[in-house]
């Protein structure tokens, strides 16, 4: 029997990514021209021979469901276990009042009753890592630790600015957890990824929910850590948090870079996604493509450069783009130029427009727009 289920919770603030997320979940954003978000975090779960996970969304999930279809992508179509996607009831008092995610979690308690595996890996979809749950229960069960968390020493703390920090012992035990506030530049980030027994879970759950002590689930994590052995289990590769809208576009340039590109994307830890039946992209006499990612079902004859173009994009002639991101079936038409843009869905860029952002402050055109 598999000793292992998933959860992928989708409750994340997106305040400070409003701009791509006024329609859509974190998860569900585009990302590397053919990716979403989450594709890492269901990655992750099958790479490590999970097959039981649930994904617990806070509404907004039209998108997320159409990329997630059945799950056959990341092998999760099964009769037995597979992918469960949980959304919060709702009740007229919800029009005034919303849930934390803890409620969401006791609505659907009856899933973690039922299911069989002895342990509960939990992750976020922002978090872009490749992470291995079997090495870290192997971890975990030599520590005879409670819970563990997933860390990365990260030296630029300005990336991760209102993430969760740990204060880990030289023993990797964890005594405390707090937010970035950017004081320093080397700092313990939690990747926000836990491993706990189920049945443990399921009683801080209903503890949490009898005391009402807490309206999440990770607060009602840290509340307890006082009660139990909770180690860090440390993460030594890449690592992004995408939770505003500069990490998102410091993750998406972080692509162009090919040492990143091939620890995600090439190694023996596939990154699984929706599968889109297009032809390759096209280019013309006319393009100049530098440093870029190019998605399929692309017409490129204009001027792409240090830039990342999603699927079925196309770019006139004339046209030039540099240090931008163009998300699916964009046209950007003869003469314009673009530079530090987000070009979010189904956006026309006419003629002749010039349009520059800031590598800190990249501008943004939100989707279906016509420029």
């Amino acid at each position: 029997m598999k000793r292992m289920m998933g959860i992928i919770n989708l409750s994340e603030r997106t305040e400070y990514i409003k701009e791509l997320t006024l329609n859509r979940s974190i998860g569900s954003l585009p990302f590397a021209g053919r990716y979403r978000l989450i594709d890492f975090a269901l990655s992750n779960m099958v790479n490590s021979r999970i097959d039981n996970v649930a994904i617990v969304t806070q509404g907004k999930t039209r998108s997320l469901m159409d990329h997630l279809g059945s799950g056959k992508p990341w092998d999760l179509n099964r009769n037995k276990d597979g992918l469960f996607v949980f959304h919060p009831d709702v009740s007229s008092q919800d029009i005034v009042q919303r849930k934390g995610d803890i409620e969401i979690f006791k609505d659907h308690l009856d899933y973690l009753n039922i299911s069989t595996q002895e342990y509960v890996a939990m992750s976020r979809s922002y978090m872009v890592a490749s992470v291995d749950y079997e090495n870290m229960l192997r971890y975990h069960e030599e520590k005879g630790a409670d819970i563990t968390i997933v860390y990365s020493k990260v030296m630029n703390g300005s990336n991760f600015i209102h993430c969760d920090t740990v204060l880990v012992d030289n023993n990797h035990e964890i005594h405390s957890i707090g937010k970035n506030m950017n004081n320093t530049n080397e700092v313990d980030i939690s990747l926000e990824m836990y491993l706990i027994k189920r049945e443990l879970l399921i009683e801080i759950i209903e503890d949490a929910i009898q005391s009402g002590d807490a309206d999440h689930l990770k607060q009602c994590i840290f509340n307890r850590l006082g009660n139990m052995k909770v180690y860090g289990y440390r993460h030594y590769g890449y690592v992004a948090c995408v939770n505003s809208l500069t990490n998102y576009y410091r993750a998406s340039m972080d692509m162009l870079q090919p040492d990143i590109y091939s620890e995600l994307f090439r190694g023996e830890r596939r990154v699984y996604t929706k599968v889109k039946n297009e032809p390759p992209a096209k280019y013309a006499n006319t393009a100049v493509v530098q440093n870029a990612l190019i998605g399929s079902g692309c017409i490129i004859k204009g001027t792409v450069i240090n830039s990342v173009i999603a699927r079925g994009v196309t770019v006139e002639e004339g046209a030039v783009i540099k240090n931008s991101i163009i998300l699916q079936n964009a046209n950007i038409s003869k003469t314009s130029n673009l530079n530090y843009m987000i070009i979010d869905k189904n956006v026309t860029v006419s003629a002749e427009k010039h349009l520059n952002g800031d590598i800190n402050h990249p501008y943004v055109v939100k989707k279906n727009a016509v420029l």
